[in-house]
């Protein structure tokens, strides 16, 4: 399953312009400061790892030229003022890459720094690429898809938040040792550690997404436990009285692949108390902060309330689909760092027991074995180890 794919004509202009850039980057003088491209979410926004990173290398690293890729169907970059942004796909965008010292990507090489490299990415033997993962890995085991490999082979270096995550891909994903380095989460570098809200006030509901719905009509989608276990648990009466009683306010975050449903979950939203946000208007890395816990499945977020120490929910009315046909690293019934809820009726009085007194997290103390560093000193780490200090 290719995320973005392009007419045969596209594909052909894009080959073209990556067969030239290579040559015209042969010619050209070397590097006067380092080349650095950075990107993620497929282009389309400025968050996760990626984009963090690529904040601390423009305002720390001025001894580097560092790049930021991004889709141009996208209108982000103005909005947010992201210096030296580079069009995907763009003759800009492979000429850098050809002569380019680093690289660093969220998702894969493929959608985060240059569409269509699978099949050109062994003509790039001089540059340094990274892995820096859009969150840490645990729930789900890996899926590589065929146009992944050569990409992942690639691919230098492949960044760690701990020795906990560095485990899963050395033992679970069998990437060689010397490609593994632990240096931190990048996007911790924004939250304060152990920083719970005084009162459990604005929850943000997010689910991840099953690869086996993509495949579902839309008929089926709509009749699927996905949907459904949404839906029930936000028209619950309960819940309802819950939300009014507390003056609760509910942020529901879609996933991306949720685009073509969008318009099944607008009734989902009560006045100002339940508000539906797609994720094009969804900020990720403020909500994290701002909302005083998460309401979620398996979503790797997750991770970020931890490291807060906010209380956590996880609803897992599909567990056994999900072990059986993904499967996760992590032990569902054991190892879980918040409350777990198999149903609607357990979501609830979990939720009534945070919001009238538990307003921390009570797997706090887990935070240090899935977390090496708690310092906001993840960047400078990841760039020294793979770039190297700064001159003095």
């Amino acid at each position: 399953m290719k995320l973005k794919t392009f007419k045969w004509y596209e594909s052909l202009f894009i080959n073209l312009k990556i067969t030239a850039a290579r040559l015209v980057a042969k010619v050209m003088p070397k590097n006067k400061n380092p080349i650095v491209l950075v990107g993620g979410n497929l282009g389309e926004k400025y968050e996760d790892n990626a984009s963090v990173f690529h904040t601390y290398l423009v305002e720390n690293r001025q001894d580097l030229k560092t790049y930021w890729m991004y889709d141009k169907n996208f209108d982000y970059v103005q909005a947010e003022n992201i210096p030296y942004a580079v069009p995907l796909g763009s003759f800009k965008n492979y000429l850098l890459f050809f002569r380019a010292d680093y690289t660093f990507h969220g998702h894969s090489i493929l959608y985060d720094i240059a569409p269509n490299m699978d099949e050109y990415i062994h003509l790039n033997k001089k540059t340094v690429m990274t892995h820096v993962s859009h969150g840490i890995e645990g729930f789900k085991k890996i899926l590589i898809q065929p146009e992944d490999k050569p990409l992942l082979n690639r691919t230098d270096f492949f960044n760690c938040a701990s020795e906990y995550e560095r485990d899963i891909k050395l033992n679970g994903w069998k990437f060689p040792e010397e490609k593994l380095i632990t240096t931190g989460m990048a996007r911790f570098d924004r939250l304060q550690p152990d920083s719970p809200s005084k009162k459990v006030r604005n929850i943000l509901l997010m689910m991840t997404w099953r690869e086996w719905l993509l495949d579902l009509t839309e008929e089926e989608f709509l009749e699927s436990d996905y949907f459904r276990c949404m839906v029930n648990l936000l028209n619950d009466p309960e819940l309802k009285e819950l939300i009014a009683t507390y003056r609760l306010n509910i942020k529901v975050v879609l996933h991306p692949f949720m685009k073509t449903y969008e318009d099944y979950f607008k009734p989902l939203e009560n006045g100002t108390r339940v508000s539906l946000i797609t994720f094009d208007e969804a900020s990720i890395k403020d909500e994290v902060i701002d909302a005083d816990m998460l309401l979620t499945d398996y979503t790797s977020v997750s991770w970020d309330f931890l490291y807060q120490n906010k209380p956590i929910i996880f609803y897992m009315f599909d567990q056994k689909v999900l072990e059986e046909k993904r499967g996760s690293y992590l032990d569902l019934n054991k190892d879980l760092y918040g409350y777990k809820a198999s149903d609607i009726k357990e979501v609830i009085n979990i939720l009534e027991q945070i919001v009238t007194g538990e307003n921390k997290n009570p797997w706090y103390e887990k935070a240090e074995y899935y977390f090496d560093y708690f310092d906001q000193e993840n960047c400078r780490r990841l760039a020294d180890k793979v770039i190297g200090p700064p001159a003095v």
